[in-house]
């Protein structure tokens, strides 16, 4: 290299904005307006569209804050926390990390839609993802504003608060430790997989933060727009009387419920209420529907499979089923 000349680091690209899952909704929705208006107005006067209507509006709506919060919440890290903190703050020992990622769920009052995203960057920040998926399942299940919701829809009922907690972190914990036995790095989405320190040398805090911000709204919005419109059509497709059928036998009400919480998509600060209206199930089955919906259901899928990639989310997804109505019987059997 010549003498005397200066170098000068080039900082590495931005992430590239991709917008498609939002793009893919729109597209839904264009299509499904065109479709009403070559049917007729009266159209949407129909019962079973304005229940889809309801309920696609209803979850949209009741995860849009939560949404926006774990989005700002993960450019806020990328662009400000020091890229070291959470590995210097978690145990060095993955095995160790992983229930203290899990107790450390509590401090986020969000629900699924806002964990995913801080998960993501917690990877990004050297975070071990065993630890960072504890977290991502822990947080929306036993944060103070879930666990004061299940006490006021279940007064007088503290064992339901106090096994929801257990089922769930133990939940948490048994999958990181899943992951730290069984987990592949290459069943993530290279991006995810790939570290970087947070502010890069030349560019703006504040850009990269409302880049950041940009970059998972756009594309974790569009999987909640997706997944509460299939979430929607399961409510509305699915008579009362199949509720009935199942709610007579302990083991298939506990499974119904596991994938009703699944299908339903509800926000993890209203299931309690929904769980509450359940009355002709079990108190085991109704805690299996608490348990699995804040860590498995269609809205959180999509987000998973748009985030960290399809080949994570179904293996994971599958486990933390099995894993979490397991915990759910085991837990209801005892306290319940």
């Amino acid at each position: 290299m010549a003498e005397g000349v200066a170098v000068v680091p080039v900082a590495p690209p931005l992430r590239r904005i991709r917008p498609w899952p939002f793009g893919a909704a729109l597209v839904l929705a264009a299509g499904a307006t065109a479709a009403a208006l070559l049917v007729g107005p009266h159209w949407l006067d129909q019962p079973a569209v304005q229940a889809w209507r309801t309920v696609c509006l209803a979850i949209t709506v009741q995860a849009l804050p939560f949404l926006l919060l774990g989005t700002a919440l993960s450019g806020a890290i990328n662009a400000f926390v020091p890229a070291d903190l959470f590995t210097r703050v978690l145990p060095k020992r993955p095995a160790l990390a992983v229930p203290v990622a899990g107790v450390a769920g509590a401090v986020l009052p969000g629900c699924e839609c806002a964990s995913v995203p801080v998960a993501d960057s917690l990877i990004r920040r050297g975070v071990t993802p065993a630890a960072a998926f504890a977290f991502l399942l822990s947080a929306p299940a036993i944060n103070p504003v879930v666990l004061t919701a299940t006490a006021v829809a279940f007064p007088g009922n503290p064992a339901m608060v106090a096994a929801r907690l257990l089922a769930s972190l133990g939940t948490a914990a048994a999958m990181g430790w899943l992951w730290l036995w069984l987990g592949k790095e290459k069943w993530l989405r290279p991006l995810v997989r790939h570290r970087h320190t947070g502010h890069r040398h030349g560019h703006s805090r504040w850009t990269e933060f409302r880049l950041g911000f940009q970059h998972d709204f756009l594309n974790a919005g569009g999987f909640l727009v997706l997944g509460a419109m299939a979430a929607a059509t399961f409510n509305v497709a699915v008579p009362r009387s199949v509720l009935d059928t199942f709610s007579g036998s302990t083991w298939l009400s506990v499974l119904f419920l596991a994938a009703l919480a699944v299908l339903l998509a509800v926000c993890s600060e209203a299931d309690a209420f929904v769980a509450a209206s359940l009355t002709g199930f079990s108190p085991t089955a109704r805690l299996a529907f608490l348990v699995v919906g804040p860590m498995v259901d269609l809205k959180l899928i999509a987000l998973q499979a748009g985030t960290f990639g399809r080949a994570f989310a179904w293996r994971f997804c599958a486990a933390t089923t099995v894993v979490a109505v397991a915990a759910s019987a085991l837990i209801g059997g005892v306290l319940l």
